[in-house]
């Protein structure tokens, strides 16, 4: 697939890989449009990119999930990419007690949003003579970070549920991609996470966008940049070695 003169929506595109991606394709001709809950993030986005199109939106929000296909699809009836990469992240001591309904917020987000996402954009994907969909997933899909057991959980179902779908659309006119990132530069990292990594560095945005279309260009249905394809052979061929390095990681008290 050549990712030009395609019509695509990014959910979570006001930053980091999103906004990385957004930037790229749509200098390479595509018709971008970007999702995020905060409008102030949006407005900043449109500013920046101001051939992007912008719309509100919470992948977490079955109702605005209906209402965003409603609006893309009648103002781009030829969408023909949906990137699912709206995610959030956070480090999470289940010793420590929580309401039931924050501890599973990352469930809400990271998963059911991007099945709902399909699920509602399917039908339309499939009437598109070439068509695809990427879930951007995540390194820890492979191997769980313990400082954050809900987010690897919800990365490591994503990659599964990716893994059926494909098998589900072959034949059909919609590839069904896998993006699995390493640790990215963004503020996410140097955040909530910054102790965790110490002084070990990310992947640069700019470069994972660039890896990333590529690979897609280049036939590629999982794409492992850099530590994450390490991480999913360590998983192989030493599991408890590999889960006692990530826990090592995990020193940093969480929250």
């Amino acid at each position: 697939m050549k990712l030009q003169y395609k019509v695509i929506l990014i959910t979570g595109g006001t930053s980091g890989i999103g906004r990385a991606l957004a930037a790229q394709l749509v200098e390479r001709g595509n018709t971008v449009i970007v999702t995020g809950r905060d409008l102030i993030s949006l407005e900043q986005t449109r500013v920046a990119l101001p051939k992007v199109h912008v719309f509100q939106s919470d992948v977490s929000d079955a109702a605005a999930i209906v209402r965003l296909y409603d609006t893309v699809t009648a103002q781009f009836p030829t969408l023909d990419v949906v990137i699912n990469n709206a995610g959030i992240m956070r480090s999470l001591d289940m010793n420590v007690q929580r309401e039931l309904t924050d501890v599973t917020r990352e469930i809400e987000v990271n998963l059911s949003g991007p099945v709902r996402m399909i699920q509602q954009f399917l039908p339309h994907l499939k009437m598109q003579p070439e068509a695809a969909i990427i879930n951007v997933t995540s390194a820890l899909a492979f191997l769980p970070l313990p400082l954050s057991p809900v987010y690897s959980a919800t990365k490591a179902a994503l990659h599964a549920f990716t893994q059926a779908l494909r098998i589900q659309l072959k034949g059909s006119s919609v590839r069904v991609i896998e993006l699995a990132p390493p640790g990215v530069e963004t503020p996410l990292l140097r955040g909530a996470f910054d102790a965790a990594v110490d002084a070990q560095r990310g992947m640069d945005v700019q470069s994972l966008a660039r890896i990333t279309i590529a690979a897609i260009e280049a036939g590629k249905s999982e794409i492992r940049p850099g530590l994450s394809n390490v991480l999913k052979i360590m998983s192989r061929v030493a599991p408890q070695l590999a889960l006692w390095y990530m826990a090592r990681m995990s020193r940093r008290k969480t929250s």
